[in-house]
C-alpha cells in the first residue's frame, strides 16, 4: 500500500512490471520483497530502499547512482557493471554479492555484511568501508590508498595487489588474506590482526608502520623465537 504522501510504497512484493507501472513520484521502497526480480538495466537514481528483501534479484547494469539501503536482505544480488556511485549502505545482509564491473565512486559502506562480495573489476575511488565483514570477499587490485578503515574484517579475502599505501586499518583484521602483490608503503597498520602471515608475506610489510607486540606476532608465526 502506498502512504499518503503518495511517495513511499510499503510490503508489496513487486516485479520489473509493477516498478514499471510505479508513478514517478514514487522513490522510497519500504518491507518490499523483490526476491529474485529481473530488475536490470532499470533506473532508479536516488531511490531509497528500507528494510526491503533483495535475495539473488537482478539489478545488473542498473542505474542506482546515489541510491539509499538501510536494512535489506540482498544474498547473491546482481549488481554487476551498475551505477552504483554515491550509494550508501548501511546494516545490511549483502553476503556473496556481485559488484563485478560496477562503479562505486564515493559509496559508503557501512555496518554491512559482505561476506564472500565480488568487487573484481569495480571502479571504487573514495569508496568508503566502515565495521564492515569482507570475509572471502574478492577485491583484487582495489585502491584504499589514503584511506582510514575502521572495523573492517578482510579475512580470508583476495585483496592480491590492493593497494594500502598511506592507509590506516583501525581494528581491522587481515587474517589469512591474500596480500599477493598488495602494497602497504606508509600505512599504519597497528591496530590490524596480521595473523596468519606467510614468510613471502612478511616483506609486503616494508616500510608500514606495525607494534612491537605485531612484530613479535609476526617472528612467531614465521618460526622465529623473540627473547
Amino acid at each position: 500500500m502506498d502512504d499518503s504522501t503518495g511517495t513511499i510504497v510499503r510490503d508489496r512484493t513487486l516485479t520489473r512490471a509493477d516498478f514499471e507501472r510505479l508513478p514517478d513520484s514514487v522513490r522510497h521502497l519500504v518491507g518490499c520483497d523483490l526476491d529474485e526480480a529481473q530488475l536490470s538495466g532499470l533506473d532508479l537514481w536516488g531511490w531509497t530502499f528500507e528494510a526491503c528483501s533483495l535475495r539473488r534479484t537482478d539489478l545488473s547494469r542498473a542505474k542506482l547512482d546515489g541510491t539509499t539501503w538501510k536494512s535489506c536482505r540482498a544474498a547473491f544480488v546482481d549488481f554487476s557493471g551498475s551505477d552504483l556511485d554515491g550509494a550508501s549502505f548501511h546494516a545490511s545482509d549483502f553476503n556473496n554479492v556481485s559488484f563485478r564491473r560496477a562503479s562505486l565512486a564515493s559509496a559508503r559502506i557501512t555496518r554491512c555484511k559482505l561476506t564472500g562480495a565480488d568487487l573484481s573489476d569495480a571502479a571504487s575511488l573514495d569508496t568508503v568501508f566502515e565495521e564492515t565483514l569482507l570475509v572471502s570477499a574478492r577485491l583484487p587490485r582495489h585502491s584504499f590508498r589514503g584511506a582510514t578503515l575502521q572495523q573492517v574484517d578482510f579475512s580470508q579475502a583476495d585483496l592480491s595487489r590492493c593497494d594500502f599505501r598511506q592507509a590506516a586499518l583501525l581494528d581491522c583484521s587481515l587474517r589469512d588474506a591474500d596480500l599477493t602483490g598488495a602494497r602497504f608503503d606508509g600505512a599504519d597498520l597497528r591496530g590490524a590482526d596480521l595473523g596468519g602471515l606467510r614468510l613471502v608475506d612478511a616483506t609486503l610489510f616494508r616500510g608500514a608502520i606495525i607494534s612491537r607486540m605485531q612484530a613479535s606476532q609476526i617472528l612467531g608465526e614465521l618460526g622465529i623465537s623473540v627473547r
